[in-house]
């Protein structure tokens, strides 16, 4: 469960430290005021991707933390546990870091952690149900995932998927042996002359570093003396005014000023240390002089073995530094090839064997998902009824139309079919459902799917756009009853899905030294009902207004 939540410096909120209840939360406030600013935060907390656009402005960052209890997350705990993390205690800390330059840290419970593992701990803390959800749901794809989560299939997906992978590596493996067939010989003449001439080449790992930097010491051999050697005469092999003369001549100086006055006897140390660093840096500069030749016979082999370097990258199209990794994998390939590799028939009884395996766990997927897809076409149709579409159908399509066609999430399509009035087939989502109808039946999806997912807490951003009237108030008895069971946190501008809720939280905003503000205060019984009040009536709050939110408030509560 989401206990407390801290935001510094993210959009037009420049503090905010938030805590929050288990049941259903309502978030409320006029239109631009920012409610659903605290949804993007999580997300945010959660792995999206950085966008600097959210830091404040005038900020050079924005500061994120959610805290989170885990007595009713089992699997956030083993999710921890599996990762080495510290899962004994009750509460896990998140926070995120973004940068005005775009860059991003991300913590999980003090430990810098990637972003993929923030969103891997995410999907077992916090589901997120925004208010262009609906969209997806157009999509198969989407309808197919949201099935799978709503059966429980995640591991079962996983298996398919793993031997997809399997049964794919072999048959890539079979493709390419058996086009290999057809002009082995014809790849064995031209890997033979490759790897010879790469292994003429021999070029070792790490050689072209050190030989570029050989060729540019050869290059400038002359330089490189003449400017040594100057400065070697600086500082110490010239006949006169060499520093090292400066400095002994200093020295002497203030070895006899020090008989007279002892404070000086410090400076004369520093001197002996400066004279016995100059000698040394003589002889480091003698030993450099000793080292450097005028070679134009290495100068001339070292840019044409560049020159090699550089024909032969060209020519397997890589940077210099890769050729000996290309000549091990090209080695590799023909030392394959003429030991005859893997033989047909063994890869053909392999392939046919991970074949069989893939579509036995596939099957037994289908089969899952049929089942599942009855379980739910059922209850999404007698949530559309709560919803005013009283004859409403939804029905979940698990079809396969070709075994022989092979996917990593198995071998079914899966579609949404409805019927919105009576006398009418059920047809696909897309075709169908008109936009009102889409809301709510994305609405009455995402209310039975959320019953039967293992996320503690819920998130649901303006899902109820669309509807308006008494079925308004039963969304907002849905959404309730769902947080009789988990925690939801409903960002609505419907006072009748507010009224339902336990706890009720208001967002405002308010211009400050020529910019916006946004807060969030939790509301008491009498903010409340002015707050429903506002929601229901128009500018005024009419004692009319304070009675009805009055009664919305203690029906929903009764």
């Amino acid at each position: 469960m989401l206990s407390h939540i801290h935001i510094r410096d993210f959009a037009i909120i420049d503090s905010l430290e938030l805590d929050l209840d288990s049941g259903m939360t309502a978030m409320t406030g006029e239109t631009g005021a920012g409610k659903s600013i605290l949804v993007d935060a999580l997300g945010f907390l959660l792995g999206d991707r950085a966008d600097s656009g959210f830091v404040r402005q005038g900020a050079d960052r924005t500061d994120l933390a959610a805290t989170f209890v885990l007595h009713d997350a089992p699997l956030a705990r083993t999710w921890l546990a599996e990762q080495d993390m510290d899962a004994d205690e009750d509460e896990l800390l998140l926070r995120r870091v973004i940068g005005a330059d775009g860059r991003s840290k991300a913590w999980i419970n003090g430990s810098p952690a990637p972003l993929q593992l923030l969103r891997e701990l995410g999907e077992h803390l916090l589901d997120i149900h925004g208010q262009h959800e609906h969209q997806s749901l157009l999509k198969k794809g989407a309808q197919r995932l949201l099935l799978d989560a709503y059966a429980g299939l995640g591991d079962t997906v996983a298996t398919v998927s793993g031997h997809y992978r399997q049964w794919r590596d072999a048959d890539q493996r079979l493709r390419k042996l058996q086009n290999a067939a057809d002009d082995r010989e014809t790849r064995l003449d031209l890997l033979r002359f490759q790897v010879q001439e790469l292994d003429a080449l021999g070029l070792g790992d790490g050689e072209w570093s050190a030989l570029n930097e050989e060729h540019a010491t050869l290059a400038n051999a002359g330089r490189l003396l003449e400017g040594t050697g100057r400065a070697l005469n600086l500082i110490y092999d010239a006949e006169e005014g060499t520093v090292h003369d400066l400095l002994s001549q200093s020295n002497h100086e203030i070895a006899a000023l020090a008989e007279i006055d002892a404070r000086l006897a410090p400076l004369c140390e520093l001197l002996e240390g400066a004279l016995i660093q100059t000698r040394e840096a003589a002889d480091e500069l003698r030993r450099y002089t000793d080292s450097v030749d005028l070679d134009p016979a290495r100068l001339q082999w070292a840019e044409e073995r560049i020159s090699d370097c550089v024909r032969l990258a060209r020519k397997h199209r890589i940077e210099p530094e890769e050729l000996p990794a290309q000549l091990s994998s090209l080695q590799a390939e023909l030392d394959d090839l003429e030991k005859g590799g893997e033989t047909l028939e063994a890869l053909q009884a392999q392939v046919e064997k991970l074949s069989h395996a893939y579509l036995q766990a596939a099957r037994d997927l289908s089969a899952q998902r049929q089942a599942a897809a009855q379980d739910l076409g059922g209850k999404v149709s007698a949530a559309m009824h709560e919803l005013g579409m009283t004859n409403g159908i939804f029905v979940v399509l698990v079809n396969v139309e070709d075994e022989t066609r092979f996917a990593a999430h198995g071998l079914d399509d899966v579609e949404f079919l409805v019927s919105a009035n009576a006398g009418q087939s059920p047809r696909s989502l897309a075709k169908v459902a008109s936009g009102g109808e889409l809301s709510r039946i994305s609405l009455a999806i995402q209310v039975i799917t959320a019953r039967t997912g293992g996320v503690p807490s819920m998130v649901f951003d303006e899902v109820d756009s669309g509807v308006g009237g008494g079925i308004a108030e039963v969304v907002g008895r849905q959404l309730r009853e769902l947080g009789e069971q988990r925690q939801v946190l409903c960002v609505t501008h419907l006072p009748q899905v507010a009224a339902q809720a336990h706890h009720h939280m208001q967002v405002a905003k308010s211009t400050r030294d020529g910019l916006t503000h946004s807060r969030i205060d939790a509301l008491n019984d009498t903010a409340r009902i002015d707050e429903i009040a506002r929601m229901l009536g128009g500018i005024e709050i009419t004692d009319q207004a304070l009675a009805h939110a009055r009664e919305m408030i203690e029906r929903a509560n009764s």
